[in-house]
């Protein structure tokens, strides 16, 4: 049998479903799967996380290190992001320079780190226009369940809370925590049978016309949206989804008290 046919035999049993209120694993329509999060698990790493959403699973490493900032913000500190696709996480990732899916997580983790101002980039000027800590931050996805936005934006906050900054190392003082105010999560919805469905699987992402990203902050500001997919949203839609998302991201924040 093609993979087409079992595509859409696929498509038909989640779409029915679907117009039953049902998902595949018995999860509600606003529920995300079980998330797990463990820090400092990479010892070479200034900060690092593992995050477990169902199937999924995603590494985040923080490195950090003095550098020159940007000519046009010479007191403000530098953020780098980067996601590594692996073929050991899919059958559909490929080995090479970084592809479009990679670049949009990075880009979309990147934003909602930086939208948010969870880090206070001023505090991370040693000396104004010449010196300035730079925090690379490096996801790695070790399996691909779905939803990998969702579980890498929360392996980065988590691994940003547990990073330090090795002054000493570099002869700038003592060795201190990354300043960090605020922790911005990630909630993904995706359309389908006209129902909004939080944090899809694998097997829903693949069928889904569109999906929307919205990231808030702890007091329910939005500091970041992602669309994805040709198939448009209604304003209600939308509005649905943001409220959804700032009530996920509420259950989700109480995660890294845990750890």
């Amino acid at each position: 049998m093609s993979n087409d046919v079992m595509a859409e035999i696929q498509r038909d049993y989640l779409f029915n479903l679907v117009l039953k209120g049902e998902r595949a694993d018995g999860r509600a329509f606003d529920e995300f799967r079980e998330m797990s999060i463990e820090t400092n698990v990479i010892g070479a790493a200034e900060g690092s996380a593992l995050v477990k959403l169902g199937d999924t699973q995603v590494l985040v490493g923080i490195k950090t290190q003095p550098g020159e900032p940007f000519p046009d913000t010479p007191d403000v500190g530098v953020i780098i992001t980067n996601a590594e696709l692996i073929p050991m996480a899919s059958p559909e990732f490929e080995a090479g320079p970084p592809r479009e899916g990679a670049i949009e997580i990075a880009r979309v983790v990147d934003r909602g780190i930086r939208e948010s101002k969870s880090i206070d980039l001023k505090k991370l000027c040693i000396t104004e226009g010449e010196k300035v800590w730079i925090i690379f931050i490096d996801i790695h996805v070790l399996n691909n369940g779905g939803n990998i936005i969702d579980a890498a934006s929360a392996g980065s906050i988590a691994a940003l809370l547990t990073a330090t900054l090795p002054a000493a190392r570099y002869d700038l003082g003592e060795d201190s925590q990354i300043p960090m105010r605020d922790i911005p999560i990630a909630v993904t919805a995706i359309e389908f049978g006209g129902e909004l469905l939080l944090d899809p699987s694998l097997d829903e992402e693949q069928i889904a016309g569109t999906s929307l990203t919205v990231i808030t902050n702890t007091d329910g500001s939005i500091s970041g949206m992602q669309k994805s997919g040709a198939e448009p949203l209604t304003v209600d839609q939308v509005i649905r989804v943001v409220d959804m998302a700032k009530t996920a991201a509420a259950e989700i924040r109480k995660k890294f008290l845990e750890v």
